[in-house]
């Protein structure tokens, strides 16, 4: 897949077949995120898989999009790690060009993923549920899963209008 028309044609996908996800392109979708750029390299994210139904269930309890979690066949837990952090905003924006890394790779692959948010209120809850260090502090919580449906639209504003001048 051209990578324009990756970018251009990702959706996020919140419905999923019950097809199960295979291991490999779950690594390949983390193997992705680690190819984001990071300050000095430090690469500071550090990734959790859940294939496991019951420990879905439990992670689905603490948000209120649950059902995108208990209908996905995975979901891969995104932390960034305390220890190797040199800069907070610079570091944090590294987790998000890992994290659309990943959601590329997801599409790329012929497979639906998206990045959820809100369950960061509980970030400690599901630190605790998963059994990780204080280190980690959640960034999203990843769906992904085959695709339900393949039509999502979406719309873009024109360069035009976010563009706020040219020197």
């Amino acid at each position: 897949m051209d990578l324009l028309e990756a970018i251009y044609t990702r959706r996020s996908i919140r419905e999923y077949t019950d097809q199960p996800v295979e291991g490999e392109r779950l690594t390949e979708i983390i193997k992705a995120g680690t190819w984001a750029p990071s300050g000095l390299n430090n690469q500071p994210w550090r990734f959790v898989i859940l294939r496991d139904k019951h420990v879905r269930f439990e992670l689905a309890s603490l948000t209120k999009y649950h059902k995108i979690i208990e209908n996905s066949p995975a979901c891969i837990a995104v932390f960034i790690d305390r220890n190797a952090m040199y800069n907070e905003v610079k570091d944090h924006q590294a987790m998000g060009a890992c994290i659309q890394n990943m959601l590329l790779a997801a599409h790329a692959l012929g497979l639906g993923a998206v990045w959820l948010g809100e369950i960061l209120k509980n970030a400690d809850k599901v630190r605790a549920l998963l059994q990780l260090p204080e280190e980690m502090d959640l960034m999203s919580v990843v769906a992904v899963g085959y695709p339900a449906d393949r039509n999502q639209r979406s719309h873009r504003k024109e360069v035009s209008e976010v563009l706020i001048k040219e020197l």
